[in-house]
């Protein structure tokens, strides 16, 4: 019982954690990026990446441990599948920027400016992520809800 509702706690808190890192990278993003600018795109960014450690870790454990309802509760679920979808979505938005903030941390490590021509896309990304979020939870909380059942499912 205690570890089922400690993975709970953990999976919600990321969503604050990960909801709060994204928007701020978004508008560490936009804004004028010297180093100082760059440092908060960083703070920003290790928020959203603890977030999304938290997420798989916990979500992992939630679904194939015998804690939560079970894998044939949530593949037989509609919302689940909309939830795992937007996830996706979210992860496949993100491999340019976290590629390429890889790529501008090792260069500001070293004492250089990257070339940061592409923020303001970044930024846009950021933000579209932020809202699939959104609504990357409201399939969440629909399947805890027992909404979205495949007709027939166990």
């Amino acid at each position: 019982m205690t570890l089922r509702w400690l993975l709970a706690a953990l999976h919600l808190l990321a969503l604050g954690m990960g909801l709060g890192g994204i928007w701020a990278r978004s508008r560490a993003l936009a804004a004028p990026l010297d180093a100082t600018g760059l440092k908060r795109v960083f703070a920003a960014d290790n928020w959203w990446g603890i977030a999304a450690l938290l997420w798989i870790v916990t979500g992992l454990a939630r679904l194939l441990s015998s804690l939560e309802k079970g894998r044939a509760y949530y593949f037989h679920n509609y919302f689940f599948h909309a939830k795992m979808t937007i996830f996706l979505v979210i992860f496949l938005l993100e491999l340019w920027p976290m590629i390429t903030l890889i790529k501008w941390r090792g260069i500001a490590r070293h004492g250089g400016m990257p070339d940061t021509s592409r923020a303001r896309t970044f930024s846009r990304i950021s933000a579209l992520q932020a809202a699939l979020l959104v609504v990357m939870v409201l399939a969440a909380t629909a399947m805890a809800r027992g909404l979205g059942e495949f007709p027939g499912a166990p």
